[in-house]
């Protein structure tokens, strides 16, 4: 397979398309669209040109399910046994609470079908990521619902966050109570999530939800489900986060979030506690960190673009996926990463059908 270094500084959408990243991030798209403002693009370019261009081999894994098409890959999780999870915008019942519009499957370490988890879950809305933790529970992250679905390794559901919002909600919150709508991005409240967009776990159980869509916050919850601290607010200062859209950890408890919006990835510590933030990625999109030692974080980003970095964020390479896929002028639109393995990462996309498998030599 060829290499793919080239860089993208352009896009061109289609009215479909572009419809449905309005969905994604209003704010974002409409000020600057997915690849960034010109002089973002400018500076991104400028700085790619010192980053090692990784040398790959990519594999698009054909991945089928019986009677079933595949859709949108938005989530992509492996186990500890090489086993493949992917959480799909897949079902045609329309996303509307309460209607069916993501499946989650498993696949074998041969990418072979194994099982559908979790069938008939009304928290199977708008499909948006997948975790695997450190005993092999699967996590459902699903946007549309507003739940997130802890499953034990042998697919039984065993614990839940969040609540999917009844149309009733919607009646008594702006019809009786006329409650105003103007506020499109609110500080959230306690035990209630607004389109959140991942989940990470820290080594003592803890859990970490950007959240994310309508709210602008990170949330810490006990591995029991007490909700232990909710930071931020909609905007670009300090502890503000503008589409906080993926969230990976690191060994030292260490909390990273994808500020997408803003273009940068916020660090924590366990307590939430500001540390830094890293730029020059530009709009992460996805976060991953390996198994390793040393550990290695990856970032993926709206333009099919992948960079490699360490625990400091110092990118160590990137490479750019998805232009040999029909995708030449817009790119991979990167939804989230899995990277156990420094050297092997799988992408899970909003713009393909399938699973991109890079080795990188």
């Amino acid at each position: 397979m060829k290499n793919k270094n080239i860089l993208i500084s352009s896009f061109g959408f289609g009215a479909v398309t572009m419809a449905a990243m309005l969905l994604l991030s209003p704010a974002t798209t409409l000020a600057q669209g997915i690849a960034g403002s010109s002089e973002q693009q400018a500076e991104q370019a400028r700085l790619e040109q010192g980053y090692p261009k990784l040398q790959i081999d990519d594999k698009y894994l054909r991945l089928a399910i019986p009677g079933q098409t595949m859709g949108e890959t938005m989530g992509v999780a492996t186990n500890s046994k090489g086993h493949l999870f992917v959480y799909t915008r897949t079902k045609n019942e329309g996303i509307a609470r309460g209607g069916k519009a993501a499946m989650l499957f498993e696949f074998d370490q041969n990418y072979k079908f194994v099982k559908e988890w979790g069938p008939n879950n009304y928290a199977e809305s708008f499909a948006h990521a997948v975790r695997v933790d450190k005993q092999d529970n699967v996590w459902q992250v699903d946007e549309g619902s507003g739940m997130i679905v802890k499953y034990d390794p042998t697919g039984q559901h065993i614990f839940w966050l969040g609540r999917t919002p009844e149309a009733i909600d919607y009646l008594e919150e702006f019809i009786e109570r006329k409650e105003k709508t103007e506020n499109r991005h609110p500080v959230g409240r306690k035990g209630a999530f607004g389109r959140e967009t991942d989940v990470a776990f820290d080594s003592k159980g803890n859990i970490f939800v950007p959240d994310g869509y309508v709210n602008s916050r990170v949330v810490k919850i006990s591995p029991d489900g007490h909700w232990l601290k909710m930071l931020g607010t909609y905007g670009s200062g300090p502890d503000q986060f503008s589409t906080p859209h993926a969230i990976a950890t690191d060994k030292q408890d260490n909390v990273y979030v994808a500020d997408r919006g803003n273009r940068r990835i916020q660090v924590y510590d366990n307590d939430l506690n500001f540390k830094r933030s890293i730029t020059g990625v530009g709009a992460p999109w996805a976060l991953c960190t390996t198994d390793t030692t040393p550990q290695y974080m990856f970032s993926g980003d709206g333009t099919g673009k992948v960079y490699k970095m360490d625990m400091s964020g110092k990118v160590l390479g990137m490479f750019i996926t998805g232009q040999d896929h029909g995708l030449e002028d817009t790119g991979n639109l990167i939804h989230q990463l899995d990277c156990r393995d420094p050297n092997v990462v799988f992408i899970g996309s909003a713009s393909m059908w399938d699973v991109q498998k890079v080795t990188i030599k």
